[in-house]
Formats: C-alpha cells, sequence, structure tokens
C-alpha cells in the first residue's frame, strides 16, 4: 500500500504572473491535503470519492456540493495524469511494467477557492505513481507533467506556481522567465527556509467558489495581444516576488507587508473583482493584517503584526462567514 499526500498552496506574491515568464513566491500547507492510496490489483480501477458520486442527502445537499466542489470530481483528472504519464514515459523510452493497481483519493481541499485542490490531487497521484512503478522523475519535470495533466489534457488555462510549490513543497521561490523557459521548459526554483516568514494567516470564503477559468477569462488573449497594462502587470508582479524574496532574507517585513497589499492592488485593476473578494481584502485590512489573493480569488493571504491583530482578524472574519487560519508550512 502506497500512501502520498498533495497540499494546498497559497500565492504569497507575484501571482499571476507564473503563466506569463514571471516570478512568485508562494507555500504549501498541511492545513487542507489530498490523499492517494495506490496498491496492486487484478484490473486498474480509479475509486471515486465522495466528489465523484451523484448521491446526495437532499436537494439542498446537491446545491450546496456542487457550489463548493463544481461539476466534476477527481477522477476525470487522476484518469488524465495517467495518460499523460504514459505520454511521458514513451517518450522517454521507459517501458512501464504490466501490472495493474487501484487508485483511491479523498481531499479535504476546498475546491474552487484558489489553493490548488485540483492539483494537489494531481501532484499526490504523481508521487504515488511513481513509487508504484519506481520512476525517477526530476521535481521540476513532475510540475510539468500536473500542469500539462490540466492545460494539454483538459484544457484548463493554469500557470507552474501551484504545481512547482506542491512538488517542492514548503516556502518556493520560483523564476519563470523566459530565457529559462523556452530553452530548458522550467524555471529556477529555489527553497527557502518557513521560518524566514513573518506572521502569516490564510482565510477563505467558500461561498465565493469558482473555477480558476472564470477568474482569469480572456486574460491571456489579453496578454498576446501584448496589451501594455496587461504586459507592464505581469512584469510588476514579477518584481514584487524578486523583493519580496530579498525581503525575507533581510526580515523587512514592513516592506514585504507593503508588497503584499500591493500585488493585489494592482490585480484589481486589471481583473474585475466580484464585491465579496473584495469585502476580505478590505476587512483584513481594517484590522491592520495586509491582504493578497491566495490564488485565483475565494481565499486571501496576508501577515499580521501580533496575536491581538490576529484575534480582531478572526472576529471580522466571522460576519461573512470566512474561516481564518495559521498556515502550517510543510
Amino acid at each position: 500500500m502506497i500512501e502520498t499526500y498533495g497540499y494546498a498552496r497559497a500565492g504569497l506574491l507575484g501571482n499571476p504572473s507564473d503563466g506569463y515568464f514571471g516570478k512568485t513566491l508562494s507555500f504549501a500547507m498541511q492545513n487542507y491535503r489530498a490523499r492517494v492510496l495506490v496498491y496492486a490489483s487484478g484490473r486498474l480501477e480509479i475509486k471515486p470519492s465522495k466528489a465523484d458520486l451523484p448521491v446526495f442527502e437532499n436537494l439542498d445537499d446537491l446545491y450546496q456540493t456542487t457550489r463548493w466542489r463544481g461539476y466534476y470530481g477527481g477522477i476525470r483528472i487522476i484518469q488524465a495524469l495517467i495518460v499523460r504519464l504514459v505520454d511521458y514515459c514513451r517518450a522517454q523510452g521507459i517501458e512501464l511494467e504490466n501490472r495493474n493497481f487501484t487508485l483511491e483519493y479523498e481531499s479535504n481541499i476546498p475546491q474552487r477557492l484558489g489553493l490548488g485542490g485540483s492539483s494537489a490531487i494531481i501532484t499526490a497521484s504523481l508521487r504515488a505513481l511513481c513509487h508504484y512503478y519506481g520512476l525517477k522523475i526530476p521535481l521540476p519535470i513532475q510540475a510539468n507533467l500536473v500542469l500539462e495533466t490540466e492545460t494539454k489534457e483538459l484544457n484548463v488555462p493554469a500557470g507552474l506556481q501551484d504545481r512547482v510549490v506542491q512538488a517542492y513543497q514548503g516556502l518556493v521561490y520560483m523564476d519563470f522567465s523566459r530565457h529559462l523557459m523556452e530553452s530548458r521548459g522550467y524555471g529556477e526554483y529555489e527553497r527557502l527556509d518557513p521560518a524566514l516568514l513573518p506572521n502569516v494567516y490564510v482565510a477563505c470564503r467558500t461561498s465565493l467558489s469558482e473555477g480558476t477559468e472564470v477568474f482569469h477569462g480572456n486574460l491571456r488573449e489579453r496578454w498576446r495581444r501584448g496589451d501594455p497594462d496587461v504586459v507592464q502587470a505581469m512584469t510588476t508582479w514579477a518584481g514584487y516576488a524578486e523583493e519580496g524574496r530579498a525581503c525575507l532574507l533581510r526580515h523587512d517585513y514592513q516592506r514585504l507587508g507593503e508588497l503584499i497589499n500591493a500585488n493585489f492592488d494592482l490585480r484589481s485593476r486589471i481583473y474585475q473583482i466580484d464585491q465579496g473578494n473584495l469585502e476580505m481584502v478590505e476587512t483584513a485590512r481594517k484590522t491592520g493584517a495586509t491582504s493578497n489573493f491566495a490564488g485565483s480569488g475565494g481565499a486571501i493571504v496576508g501577515t499580521y503584526p501580533d496575536e491581538d491583530t490576529f484575534a480582531r482578524l478572526t472576529e471580522a472574519m466571522k460576519p461573512l462567514a470566512v474561516i481564518v487560519m495559521k498556515p502550517r508550512i510543510v
């Protein structure tokens, strides 16, 4: 029995420039995780989890579950990963041993809130299958395979940030500069000591659940057209991540907080931000905390100076039905 995990992630700085030759700073956290079991069996089987079963307690259960998880479970993304992995092995001249398996999965990561829920399931599944077949795939390539599962197999727009930090775990600084991506297919990824982080929180609001493709809309098309606002924003976000790394190394947490706020403020000028997300961000800042999207909306991440501020933040978020937590960095 092989047991593996993939963890939720929060993008602290630079997001969403990862898909546009930018730079990001993110961390993986144990508060939420996807868990995968793989074991030998007579036939190849992907077992459904609750998210895949069309069985509900009542009409309200169907409604609430669908709003939270969307219309698809994990079977399709695991199946897409297996197809991608077979293609990769064939291209590399790797012959997979002819033995079947059963794969089971479950996840408590709130879906469609920008915490990397789908990529965590794929990452955990890839880890398990690599173990099962004795594959030694470098971490940068594992991240690429997870991304390709979503972009090439499922046509979901996405960047590498989630997949890299979930492959490496911990606190990771990522440089996706064009010359790196086009010359070797992956960026430069640096693990940083999580102890460098100041007080950090993550907050999520499940009522704001929506897919990343909804939030990003026509951003890529605007970027391809050379929209000056979008092109400049990507460069600026990358600069925020690079400067944020330097702030961590010199313990300049005041400037780090300014960058976190600026990251979201720029995003709000490029995207149409709905009122629910704006309310979360503004409420956090009124308590003295900083705030930025952790992903594509529905969850925020930021810093706070002391425990009194964290207590105010938690209380202020309760009327909004927002869960506030201290992330446990993997």
